[in-house]
C-alpha cells in the first residue's frame, strides 16, 4: 500500500483521516506545520503528500513549491473551501489534484489510486522512444527529454503529455481529457487541465505564450503538435 504523508493543522481533521487511511492498510504519517512536513518527507520518503491549504506560518502553496524544488512526488490540496482562488493557486503550484473537506475517506483513497495510476501508463505497442521535434517522449521508461536535457514532470503534467502526443493533431476536449487523465466523470473540474496545461507549457515550450506543441482551440480543446 502507498505510504502517505499528512501535513494538516486541524487535529480533528488530521486525526480522522489518519485513522481513516490505516484503517484500509497505508502507513501514514502526519505532521501540523509545512516547517515539520517538509521535514518528515525527507525522512519518511513518501508514495504521496497530502497537505492542507491553510497552514500557519508556511502555508501549502509555499510547501508545495519547496517539494516542487527538488521532487516530482504526487500531491494532492485539501481545502476547506471550494474557493476558486484558492483551488487554482494550489494547481498552478505544481498539485496534482485537490480535495475539498470534508470528505469521506474512500473519495481520498479514490483520489490516491487515481493520482498514484498516473505514473502506470502502459506503452500500447508504442515505440519505447518517440521523437517529436526537439521532444523525446519514453513512455517505457516514463521520462521526457528536450534537445537532450530530462525534464522534471509531475506524475499529472506526464499523464498529459503521455495522452496528448499518442494521438497527434487529435483535439480532445477538456472533459475528455479530465476523463482519461484524471478518472473524473462528468462533474470534474476542467481548472484541472487548465492549470496542467499552463504548467506542462512552462517546461516543455520555448515560448510558453506562443505554445508549439500543447496548442489550444478555441471552443473544442487542446492537441499535441508540433507545428
Amino acid at each position: 500500500m502507498p505510504r502517505l504523508l499528512l501535513i494538516e493543522d486541524d487535529p480533528s481533521v488530521r486525526e480522522g483521516v489518519e485513522l481513516g487511511l490505516r484503517r484500509r492498510g497505508h502507513e501514514v504519517r502526519t505532521a501540523a506545520t509545512g516547517e515539520a512536513g517538509l521535514a518528515l518527507l525527507r525522512e519518511f520518503r513518501p508514495d504521496l503528500l497530502l497537505l492542507d491549504l491553510m497552514l500557519p506560518g508556511m502555508n501549502g502553496v509555499q510547501v508545495c513549491r519547496k517539494v516542487r524544488e527538488d521532487s516530482q512526488l504526487p500531491v494532492i490540496m485539501l481545502t476547506a473551501r471550494g474557493d476558486d482562488f484558492d483551488v487554482v493557486i494550489g494547481l498552478e503550484a505544481g498539485a496534482d489534484d485537490y480535495i475539498v473537506k470534508p470528505a469521506r475517506t474512500e473519495v481520498i483513497e479514490a483520489r490516491i489510486r487515481a493520482v498514484l495510476r498516473r505514473f502506470e501508463e502502459p506503452g500500447g505497442g508504442r515505440p519505447a522512444v518517440e521523437f517529436h521535434g526537439e521532444l523525446a517522449i519514453d513512455r517505457s521508461g516514463l521520462g521526457v527529454a528536450k534537445n537532450g536535457e530530462r525534464l522534471a514532470l509531475a506524475p499529472s503534467e506526464m499523464k498529459l503529455l503521455l495522452h496528448l502526443s499518442a494521438a497527434p493533431e487529435q483535439v480532445f476536449s477538456r472533459q475528455q481529457l479530465l476523463e482519461h487523465v484524471w478518472e473524473y466523470g462528468f462533474h470534474g473540474d476542467t481548472r484541472l487541465v487548465d492549470a496542467c496545461v499552463r504548467r506542462l507549457r512552462n517546461k516543455i515550450e520555448d515560448v510558453p505564450g506562443n505554445p508549439r506543441y500543447i496548442q489550444t482551440l478555441r471552443g473544442f480543446g487542446y492537441r499535441f503538435g508540433p507545428l
